[in-house]
Order: C-alpha cells, then sequence, then structure tokens
C-alpha cells in the first residue's frame, strides 16, 4: 500500500512537471526575429518588446520604434540600452502608457535610401516593416501611435523617417544625432566620407561643393527645414537631446535646434551631462518615454521629470549689507558666521533680480547649507550686468567680509544681463576659479569677436559652467558659446534645460551651479 502511494505520488509529480515544461510560454521579449524583405531582397532582424500584460490583455498598444547607431544592431537596445527594465520601471510606476518597442536591424544606411536605389531601406521602413509589425501584433495603427527613438544614427534615422513620412510617424527622440552642417560635410576626411556618407548620399570620391549632391539635400535636416512650407513638419512633435562632451556633434546639433528655433519648428531641445555612450542615452531616454507617452495620451507635455529635488526649509537666511563707493550689496552669510573668525569662499551673483527673487535665492543657498549640501559660503548679490566684478571691488568686498583672499576661492554666476560682466571676469586670467552663465543675455557679434579671439590658455584655470533655457531668448548666444569653446577645447560644462527660463527652474539650474562652484572650490 505504502508503495502503490509511493508510484502514485512519483507518477502525479512526473505529469505536473511534463504539464509545466510542456505549455506554451508566453514570452514577451523577443530578440533577433526576422522579416524577409522583397525591397532589399533578404531578411530584416528585429526585436521587440511587448507590454507585460500583452497576453491577458486584448488592448491595441502603441508603438515606438527604437533605432541603433552605426555599428550596432537589433539587439543593442536590449543590450546596452536596457529597454525592458526602463520601459517596465515607467510603465508600473504609471509614468508612461504601455507601449510595443520595436529594434530593427539598420545596417549602416542611416535609416534612408541610398542615392542609387540599390538598397531602399527607408522604403523598406515604411512599407514592409510598419505594415508588417501593425499585421502580427496588436498595435494602434496611425501615425498618432507611433514614433521613433535612436541615438547617433539612430537618432539621424529617428529624425530623418518622420521628416520624410509625416503621414507615417508623428513623433520622435533624437538623441546625440549623427549629423553634419554643410561646412562640416564639405570638411570630413576622404576615406571616413566615402564610406560613411558618400556611399550613401552620392559623391563618392568627391571634394568641395561637389559633394553637396541633390539627393545628400533632399536628406539633410538642414536642408529640409529651408523648404518654403513647413506646415506637415510643424505639425511633428520632436524631442532632442546631446550630450555637453560631444565633438562634432556639438555643433551641428546646437546649429539644427537654432535653425528649428528660427524657422518656427516646435521642439524640445536639451543638453545634459555626457558623451557619445550608452549611460548618458538611457538617462535621456526616461523623459524622452515620458515625452512621447503623452503624445500617445493626447496631452500636452507634462515636462521633464527634476534632477534635484529641493525643499525650502530656511525662510529666514542670514543677510547682511555691505556698502562700498555708496553703493549697498547684499549678502548671505553662513549661520555660524558670527561665532568664528574664519574665512569663506565667495561666490558673485550678478544680474537684475528683485528683493523678492534675491529672497528666494538665499533661502535655497540657506537650504543647501543647512542640509550639507553646500560647505560654508558667503554669497554675495550684484545688480545688474556686473560691471563692477574687477579685481578692485574684489579686493574691497574681502575687506569688509572675511573671504578667502584668493582666486581659487572665488566665484562669479551671471544671470541673463548678469552674464555679460561674468563672462569678462571670467575671460581674465586667474580672476575666478569657476564662472557660470544662467540664460545670458548677450550682443551676438561682440560676443563672437571675443570668444574667437581668446587664448585657451590663458583661461586654462577658470572652469566655465554654461546654462540655457530651449525656448528662452538666447538660444544663439549660449549655443555659440558652447560651440566655440568645444572648437577651442576650453572646458566648460554646459546644459540646455526645459522652458522659458526664471521661476522654480531658475532655482533648479542655481542648485546645479551650486553644486558645480563647491566641488571646483575643493577640487
Amino acid at each position: 500500500m505504502r508503495n502503490m502511494k509511493r508510484l502514485t505520488t512519483i507518477v502525479i509529480s512526473l505529469l505536473l512537471t511534463c504539464t509545466v515544461f510542456s505549455a506554451p510560454r508566453q514570452l514577451w521579449i523577443f530578440e533577433s526575429l526576422g522579416m524577409y524583405s522583397e525591397i532589399l531582397g533578404q531578411e530584416v532582424k528585429f526585436s521587440i518588446c511587448l507590454p507585460e500584460n500583452y497576453y491577458k490583455e486584448k488592448t491595441a498598444y502603441p508603438l515606438v520604434y527604437l533605432l541603433h547607431g552605426l555599428g550596432d544592431d537589433e539587439t543593442s537596445w536590449l543590450e546596452y540600452g536596457r529597454i525592458s527594465q526602463v520601459a517596465s520601471k515607467l510603465t508600473e510606476e504609471s509614468e508612461i502608457v504601455p507601449m510595443i518597442f520595436v529594434m530593427p536591424q539598420g545596417f549602416r544606411c542611416y535609416y534612408s535610401n541610398d542615392f542609387e536605389g540599390k538598397f531602399r531601406y527607408q522604403d523598406m521602413f515604411i512599407k514592409e516593416l510598419i505594415p508588417y509589425i501593425d499585421t502580427h501584433y496588436r498595435t494602434i495603427p496611425d501615425r498618432q501611435h507611433r514614433a521613433t527613438v535612436g541615438y547617433s544614427m539612430g537618432g539621424f534615422g529617428a529624425l530623418i523617417l518622420p521628416l520624410k513620412h509625416p503621414e507615417a510617424i508623428k513623433t520622435c527622440v533624437a538623441m546625440s544625432i549623427s549629423v553634419r552642417t554643410d561646412a562640416q560635410y564639405l570638411e570630413e576626411y576622404a576615406p571616413e566620407w566615402d564610406q560613411q556618407w558618400g556611399s550613401i548620399f552620392g559623391g563618392v570620391g568627391s571634394t568641395g561643393e561637389a559633394r553637396l549632391t541633390d539627393f545628400y539635400k533632399e536628406n539633410s535636416p538642414f536642408h529640409i527645414f529651408e523648404k518654403e512650407d513647413l506646415s506637415d513638419l510643424k505639425a511633428l512633435n520632436i524631442y532632442i537631446t546631446n550630450g555637453d562632451d560631444e565633438h562634432t556633434l556639438c555643433r551641428s546639433n546646437e546649429e539644427l535646434h537654432i535653425l528649428m528655433r528660427e524657422k518656427g519648428i516646435r521642439h524640445e531641445y536639451r543638453i545634459g551631462n555626457g558623451g557619445h555612450e550608452f549611460s548618458f542615452w538611457r538617462e535621456g531616454l526616461i523623459n524622452g518615454l515620458r515625452f512621447i507617452s503623452d503624445v500617445f495620451a493626447g496631452k500636452e507635455y507634462r515636462g521633464d521629470l527634476p534632477e534635484v529635488s529641493l525643499l525650502i526649509t530656511v525662510t529666514d537666511p542670514a543677510f547682511t549689507k555691505v556698502r562700498i563707493d555708496g553703493k549697498n550689496y547684499p549678502a548671505v552669510v553662513p549661520v555660524e558666521y558670527k561665532v568664528t573668525d574664519r574665512k569663506y569662499p565667495v561666490i558673485y551673483l550678478a544680474g537684475s533680480l528683485d528683493d523678492k527673487d534675491e529672497k528666494q535665492v538665499a533661502s535655497v543657498f540657506g537650504t543647501l547649507f543647512n542640509n550639507g549640501t553646500l560647505p560654508p559660503l558667503i554669497l554675495v548679490f550684484v545688480d545688474g550686468q556686473g560691471t563692477e566684478l574687477n579685481e578692485r571691488f574684489f579686493t574691497a568686498m574681502e575687506k569688509e567680509l572675511r573671504i578667502r583672499p584668493s582666486y581659487r576661492f572665488r566665484s562669479v554666476i551671471g544671470y541673463e544681463d548678469g552674464a555679460v560682466g561674468a563672462l569678462d571676469c571670467g575671460l581674465k586670467r586667474e580672476y575666478i576659479s569657476s564662472c557660470v552663465l544662467m540664460d545670458g543675455l548677450f550682443n551676438r557679434a561682440k560676443l563672437n569677436n571675443e570668444l574667437e579671439t581668446i587664448d585657451p590658455e590663458s583661461v586654462k584655470r577658470t572652469l566655465f559652467y554654461v546654462t540655457a533655457s530651449d525656448k528662452g531668448v538666447a538660444f544663439r548666444e549660449n549655443g555659440d558659446i558652447h560651440m566655440i569653446f568645444r572648437d577651442k577645447d576650453i572646458y566648460h560644462e554646459y546644459r540646455v534645460r526645459e522652458g522659458e527660463g526664471g521661476g522654480n527652474r531658475f532655482c533648479m539650474k542655481l542648485v546645479e551651479a551650486l553644486d558645480f562652484i563647491a566641488n571646483k572650490f575643493h577640487d
């Protein structure tokens, strides 16, 4: 009897095991599937991520095409971009709506047709891949619920596909776009240009203006945005992000943003900390997907997630006033200032701030002291364009306040009109250790002339931090500073944040700037 029970138990266990292993698996991440393309005459591979509830519901989902960079393949977004993890977390936190992600093999074609018509990738994408995915998966098959995301070569593809086919794709997130201005295109090293660009857009072996073929112009965003009728393109939803450590792409992406602003092409533009690397693209993907999700939901973009959390806890910071040459300068000193004889680093903040603004800045400053984010510092407010930011003024201030008398412990922040004097001060040899320019309002011709004549050796001890708003009035001028500094290899950090500047965004940018300054004081 015992043996019979034991045998029965074994049989039941075996049956259950067989049932488990024979049940069809409901996978939601697939790598390197294949679709045969009649247009290309070969198989095109793709990976796909389905929403985790795909098999539990009969819902149709919006669709995002994730495009890889040159030399990568259809697995790169899974392996290095960690799309399954990022999407799952954002969906679980209700930051994005559930969506399907398709990662097609992009070869080395920049997601375009070639000039000879031998490898018509873009035709394949629009006429075969999109219909294939819509047929085999539960998608919402319209342009409102279809988007592209890409990095580098894929950033070019993410942008060029909706530019060329706005009837099929309405939304894109283009990161570190591998694109060239005409001037850069003409200067590319010949062997690399032939392989990367000439073989696609025509003109192999050409130099100079001969490289600017008609086919190239038909596929260059710079030329597309120069068309007379831009009505279709103005209806697109475009989000562009780039790293401040980029070299060639620094100028091309910045020039593209400036052109789009001038042409009235609605878009979001961000510059963050980083270079041509997945750590930067993964970071950019978070807000990029939130932007796409809002389009899918038929909403206005809710804005980027804040990078810092700011809770004002100090409502009555330690204000004092210093009188120099008959003028009063408000200053904020550490709480411990009255009970010590030590000296402190100093930050001079120049700009047209009213009393309310000064109090808000002082509260931020005090909060960062209070929670240990900032070491003890002195903050001095300087009105207007900061023309008094010179050695004589610094010496006079050091006689009135206990300030460390060395450029190493002296920094300036120029906000809007105050950025003029701050930059002028920063370009003086060993006046200050760091210079922060926030939404600077400059005379562009004078600015460019001044920057072009800089000797990089003269400012190698001054560290610059430039931050601007993507919809602010000074987008050209701040972009010029970044591009010229990159060309001259002058060390700086560059950020472009959302909005028009001012308000809470100003405070957020100020927190980042203060952290930058404090780190440089103690480098």
